[in-house]
């Protein structure tokens, strides 16, 4: 066990890392693309890590997390780090080139899983194990990352994602419990805390996420057992068990008796009954996470000192904290001048957040500070702004009646809406965007910086659209798209078209990999001043005499992609935002459009992690889709789209859903929700995806044929539809019309 435990005041649990202006993703894009070398990649990483140790060093944390930068995903990371990567990449050349290869697959190999971060939208792949899986420490990554943070004069603190939490998100592959490799995976641990201890490390944190889901008594068990067993290794750093996005519950008494020095608590998403256990916890280190790591709104210090100096005052050894790494929000306000500055003076991103960390430690020991003051000055005038709340919003969600969520019965639909569409047997289709083109990119920055009007630009996107459609009717597809050449982003295009939303100009997050968005901002009552698609998708309509697809982002996914109010119930911003899509779908309708697809991929996101709380979000998510939806006449077809979750906790809400086409992520897990979907009698269209989108390999013919007559075998032909997993967006042109003419090949061969 260490010696002696040097406790720290102030921390965050992680950083983001793909740079403030992405210079990590284009400089991955680079070397991918073969413009670049690995040497030229690693130097930009190393110049991101150290900007970022040096910054928070500066501005006062006094513990700085190292190890939480990743080429791809922390949980690959971790992968790597226990020798646990697939059989199948082993015969890739260069670690670079096989740890890629494990995330993005090649034209031989696919890839790991891809599926949600606990309730966040950030994706991260998930191991692949079974009982024979032979792990060995590869330590090199975090002990390089230690070395460099300490040469920087950097109070480091390794991070590495903790055992049971990486046993808990890994797939076992042959049936096996995975929690029965404990024993194997704990010396690994163990090795690796006596080379940090070694390398100069006085603190670890094991990130334990796992621990605020529902546990069972053997997984408590557990837990207890690895942290004494890890408590009393003669020489190592002091340990910081890192728990965030819920409550601990039953896991944070456990967790205290086992020795270890430290325990880390969300105190934003977690529960009163955490705090009030804490209290007791005198003999170890709490890390209080009371900055919100996860949103982007300004810390509030008459609700988070008194959580601080009430756990100072039982006797408890404090540090402030963010609540989770900062890895969910962007790096900061400086570059947001544009703004709305009275919302502007609301908000904290990472830098912001760090300093906001500062503030309270020094809060917890000096007292009033001016920038307390100024925090409750912003506190205060964000809560007197009347854009938080309007009447009209308010009235006309008060006056909806029960009918506003209902259609008729799905199979009386079924027959009305294939009167109208005509459509064959396995109808073929895709999920909505169409490749990002150069040509696309060009207009949108020649727009931004005014090289070229409005009206120039939307000439150019309709020609992208009219592109885009000469080639699906070229392939075969059956009902098309219009590509989505004038979006930036699913949710920030109708973000930046509805009031009570604010879009930001850097605010850059990473999802996964090198893809990043900017979630945008609801911080009032939302609704939708005028049409938002309605144009582009007539003008599609009516270069073709086939069904094109009106898209829109459902509500439940809008409200998860963005930053949100967190001065109301999230349902209530659900339902307001269901009442803006509900007046596009209607719009899309009497324009003459006949398949609208409401895409809610972020359904499972918003689970909560607790089963406890699982039934009332469902309920209210469900109905604000069906809110959004239900206004339309029977004979419209009404699609939505899942992608990457473990559906399986939802399966009956896509069926509550009531979407008349559920298109599904499927590839990567080999179709395996279709069993989820039979056992609860799912009887509507499904399109379980054939094809893995954000892998570059192209399908065979063959491949997606097999696929759909696996598919066959759940889904009766009558309501199978044909199509790849995801949006098109990320992908190049050659290899998506390549793609989709093997799917349509498939489809007729099948037919």
């Amino acid at each position: 066990m260490s010696n002696s435990r040097n406790d720290f005041t102030a921390t965050a649990l992680g950083f983001p890392r793909v740079g403030p202006n992405r210079e990590l993703k284009r400089a991955t894009e680079a070397y991918w693309a073969g413009r670049a070398d690995a040497a030229s990649l690693h130097a930009v990483a190393k110049e991101l890590r150290a900007a970022q140790l040096t910054a928070a060093r500066d501005a006062g944390l006094d513990s700085v997390p190292t190890g939480t930068f990743s080429y791809y995903d922390q949980v690959l990371d971790t992968v790597v780090l226990l020798g646990a990567l697939p059989g199948r990449v082993a015969g890739i050349a260069g670690d670079l080139d096989r740890y890629f290869a494990a995330a993005r697959g090649t034209a031989e190999v696919a890839p790991l899983e891809m599926t949600k971060w606990f309730d966040t939208n950030y994706h991260y792949l998930v191991p692949e194990l079974a009982a024979d899986t032979v792990f060995a420490l590869h330590p090199e990554k975090p002990l390089a990352e230690l070395r460099e943070a300490l040469a920087l004069g950097v109070p480091a603190r390794p991070v590495v994602i903790g055992p049971i939490t990486f046993l808990k998100l890994a797939k076992s592959v042959d049936g096996s419990d995975l929690l029965d490799r404990l024993p194997d995976l704990l010396p690994l641990y163990e090795r690796l805390l006596g080379l940090l201890a070694e390398a100069g490390a006085e603190w670890v944190q094991l990130d334990e996420p796992s621990l605020v889901t529902d546990l069972t008594e053997t997984e408590l068990a557990a837990v207890r057992s690895t942290y004494r067993r890890l408590a009393v290794l003669p020489a190592r750093p002091a340990i910081l068990v890192a728990t965030y996005f819920g409550r601990l519950g039953a896991a944070l008494p456990g967790l205290a008796e086992t020795g270890i020095e430290g325990i880390a608590i969300d105190l934003v998403a977690g529960a009163d009954a955490d705090l009030a256990a804490a209290r007791s916890i005198t003999d170890t280190l709490i890390v209080a996470g009371v900055v919100d790591g996860h949103n982007i709104w300004r810390v509030d210090p008459d609700h988070a000192l008194p959580r601080l100096t009430g756990l100072r005052d039982a006797g408890v050894t404090v540090a402030v904290s963010s609540s989770c790494s900062l890895l969910h929000v962007p790096y900061s306000l400086a570059p947001e001048t544009g703004l709305d500055e009275r919302l502007r003076g609301w908000l904290a991103f990472g830098a912001e957040k760090i300093a906001e960390i500062r503030m309270l430690a020094t809060a917890l020991t000096a007292g009033e500070t001016e920038a307390l003051g100024i925090a409750r000055a912003a506190v205060a005038d964000r809560k007197a702004d009347p854009r938080l709340r309007v009447r009209a919003v308010r009235e006309r969600l008060a006056d909806l009646d029960a009918d506003a969520t209902r259609r008729a019965p799905a199979d009386e639909r079924r027959t009305l809406q294939q009167e109208r569409l005509r459509l064959p047997l396995l109808p073929t289709t895709t999920i909505g965007s169409y490749p990002q083109t150069g040509r696309i990119r060009v207009a949108r920055a020649e727009l931004r910086r005014g090289a070229i009007d409005r009206a120039e630009y939307d000439t150019r996107m309709r020609a992208e659209i009219a592109e885009v459609i000469a080639v699906q009717e070229e392939i075969g597809l059956d009902v098309l798209v219009h590509g989505e050449p004038e979006r930036n982003d699913m949710v920030q295009y109708f973000a930046e078209q509805l009031d009570g939303f604010a879009a930001t100009g850097n605010g850059w997050v990473q999802s996964y990999g090198t893809r990043c968005v900017r979630p945008p901002i609801v911080y009032g009552d939302v609704s939708r001043p005028a049409v938002m698609t309605v144009e582009w998708s007539t003008y599609a309509q009516s270069l073709t005499s086939k069904p094109v697809k009106g898209m829109l982002t459902g509500p439940v996914t809008i409200l998860a992609w963005s930053f949100v109010r967190d001065d109301q119930p999230r349902a209530d911003t659900a339902r307001q935002i269901a009442l803006a899509i509900r007046d596009e779908t209607l719009d899309l309708e009497a324009a003459g459009i006949g398949v609208i697809q409401v895409d809610e991929p972020a359904l499972r996101e918003l689970l909560p992690l607790r089963r406890a709380d699982q039934a009332a979000y469902l309920e209210w998510a469900v109905q604000a889709f069906r809110l959004a939806t239900a206004g339309v006449a029977d004979a419209t077809q009404i699609h939505t789209h899942l992608c990457y979750s473990e559906f399986g906790e939802v399966i009956g809400a896509i069926r509550g859903l009531d979407a008349d086409v559920t298109s599904i992520e499927a590839a990567r897990s080999h179709l395996e929700v279709l069993d989820d979907l039979g056992a609860i009698g799912f009887d509507l269209g499904i399109g379980p995806g054939v094809y893995d989108i954000h892998s570059p390999r192209v399908p065979g013919a063959e491949e997606v044929r097999s696929a759909l007559a696996l598919a066959l075998q759940a889904v009766p032909a009558e309501r199978l539809w044909v199509n790849p997993d995801c949006g098109l967006k990320t992908r190049g042109t050659e290899e998506v019309t390549a793609a989709l003419r093997n799917l349509v090949a498939a489809a007729r061969a099948l037919r």
